[in-house]
């Protein structure tokens, strides 16, 4: 009977014990970055200093010159969606692993295929599909706890951010999306009738990414045309002329916006093509 009654009480403690939740020493993090056309998916753990020597010859942390997993738990992961160009390499599709040897100047920044390695683990440099050196800039805060973040998006660049202590790496990527854009807004138009929807995209296509004004006036005007009611259209339009130099349609396309923002009720509208005749 003892013997049975031990043998509950055992687990009965076990499966409390199972049931305690504590923090992750290293939590997981995931970063979904919308980037050109695609997204950047980025899963790493982050471990804090907690007093450990950090980036520095043998080190608890980062010791420099030695390949590290750039995090905690298993190895850095990175997947894009769209093709991207870092270190000089334009990337496939998928995910890689993130490895980087830390050093007092420069990082060396390594995406490896090895997506079941723990950590370094199992690592072969002959998986490696990328190598470049970033320059390592000291910043005044001190960063306790690991941190990767995207920054500078832009439509055609953007950098991931490495900090932790006072260190600062940024990895530049970039997309070339121009093409594949122009490529789509041309077919959309070739169609036998477009949409306000899609002269607004070709317009917005000529004016922001093209820089051809004509272009983006002709669309813009078929837009309008097709959408009386859209007053974003209109100050869109305002916009075009303005930069062609032509003030008084400016003025003309930016009352016709505030005379329909009006009636929409849409006051942020209203205060815009405001200030763009002021300002004209």
């Amino acid at each position: 009977m003892k013997k049975i009654f031990f043998l509950i009480a055992s687990l009965c403690c076990i499966t409390t014990f199972a049931q305690v939740r504590m923090p992750a020493p290293s939590p997981t993090q995931k970063i979904v970055q919308e980037f050109g056309i695609g997204s950047i998916e980025l899963t790493y753990s982050r471990p804090s200093v907690k007093g450990r020597s950090l980036l520095k010859e043998n080190s608890d942390l980062a010791p420099l010159g030695k390949l590290w997993r750039t995090g905690a738990n298993a190895a850095t992961r990175i997947t894009f969606s769209d093709r991207v160009m870092l270190g000089g390499k334009l990337l496939d599709t998928g995910s890689y692993v993130l490895y980087t040897i830390p050093g007092k100047e420069y990082w060396e920044i390594i995406l490896n295929k090895g997506l079941n390695n723990w950590g370094t683990d199992g690592y072969k440099e002959s998986e490696d599909v990328v190598r470049t050196k970033v320059k390592v800039e000291k910043i005044n805060r001190d960063v306790e706890t690991f941190t990767m973040q995207f920054s500078n998006v832009l439509p055609e660049s953007c950098n991931l951010d490495i900090r932790w202590g006072t260190a600062l790496v940024s990895i530049p990527m970039s997309v070339n999306v121009k093409d594949r854009i122009r490529a789509q807004v041309e077919k959309a138009l070739s169609a036998e009738t477009p949409t306000a929807a899609v002269y607004q995209a070709a317009a917005n296509f000529y004016y922001e990414w093209d820089k051809n004004l004509n272009k983006a006036l002709v669309n813009v005007t078929k837009a309008t045309q097709a959408n009386p009611q859209a007053f974003w259209l209109f100050l869109l339009q305002a916009k075009i002329q303005r930069d062609m130099g032509d003030k008084t349609a400016a003025k003309a396309s930016a009352q016709k916006c505030i005379e329909v923002a009006t009636a929409a009720k849409n006051d942020d509208y209203v205060k815009q093509a405001t200030d763009l005749i002021q300002k004209l």
